[in-house]
């Protein structure tokens, strides 16, 4: 549907869902998990989580490490210090270590951070939530792309729409001019149709 406009805006995690209650949004790719009551939820893909440490810490060494190797470490509540971008500040002021999903480490990307992959963590999950009364057509097709629809196929709805009928072709049986009919240029063969020895020999 290229006439339709899209307008995305980013929102944070106590937002995700407020969007769509007050109507600013009509669908909000959440993380999970959230409260569904109400709600339309498709769980997509998980997000891969990363230690971010300050530049010059260890960790800046290696291309992953491991939750259990970092036992010693000092790790912030990102929720209690307001945020990512907040959590990351903090982080490089040297007050200790934060998890979190790569693509809100590099989103961020503060100066004097660094991200390392962080295996032995609980991953997150993104999802598409919307409300469960939707019946707009352009969200339904918005919902299908999400699940890998293309826009030919006929569970969209736009595909469903009925197709203007053909126009039959006219009938011209009878309609052209006929040919007369070619007089015939030879006699017809006397001896066509006849079984064979049927002509009668003549006398030597």
């Amino acid at each position: 549907m290229p006439d339709v406009p899209l307008r995305s805006f980013m929102s944070d995690d106590s937002a995700q869902l407020t969007v769509l209650s007050d109507g600013s949004a009509d669908l909000s790719f959440v993380r999970l998990p959230v409260e569904r009551d109400g709600l339309s939820v498709i769980p997509l893909y998980e997000e891969q989580p990363v230690v971010v440490a300050p530049k010059g810490h260890e960790v800046s060494v290696f291309e992953e490490v491991a939750l259990a190797d970092l036992a010693a470490e000092t790790f912030l509540d990102v929720a209690e210090l307001g945020g990512p971008e907040t959590a990351l500040q903090v982080v490089a002021s040297g007050a200790g270590l934060a998890i979190l999903p790569m693509s809100v480490a590099r989103h961020f990307n503060v100066k004097d951070t660094v991200a390392r992959k962080l295996t032995g963590a609980p991953v997150t999950e993104i999802a598409l939530a919307w409300p469960l009364d939707t019946m707009d057509e352009v969200i339904e097709e918005f919902i299908g792309i999400v699940r890998g629809r293309t826009a030919a196929s006929s569970r969209q709805p736009s595909a469903q729409q009925e197709k203007p009928k053909k126009e039959p072709k006219p009938d011209r049986r009878g309609t052209g001019v006929k040919k007369p009919k070619v007089a015939q240029r030879y006699a017809p063969n006397p001896d066509k149709g006849r079984g064979k020895g049927s002509r009668k020999k003549g006398k030597r």
